[in-house]
């Protein structure tokens, strides 16, 4: 599953818009340039840590080993 998709399903849970997360956002930004984002599937991880924020929720971006490891 794309991290696009999971970003809308944040956004459905928490009943936000596109446009009430780029209220949310710092710095400010567009709906429009959220949107393009996300339809792009083209989201960093900084992009993910200021929605998560945005939404009040923790985004936990790693790569774990089978040991529990993570990078």
């Amino acid at each position: 599953m794309g991290l696009a998709i999971k970003v809308k399903m944040l956004l459905a849970a928490k009943e936000m818009t596109i446009a009430d997360l780029a209220n949310q956002l710092e710095p400010k930004t567009s709906s429009q340039n959220i949107g393009a984002k996300l339809k792009r599937d083209n989201l960093t991880e900084k992009d993910l840590q200021a929605i998560a924020k945005a939404c009040g929720v923790a985004f936990e971006g790693s790569f774990v080993f089978e040991d529990g490891r993570k990078i």
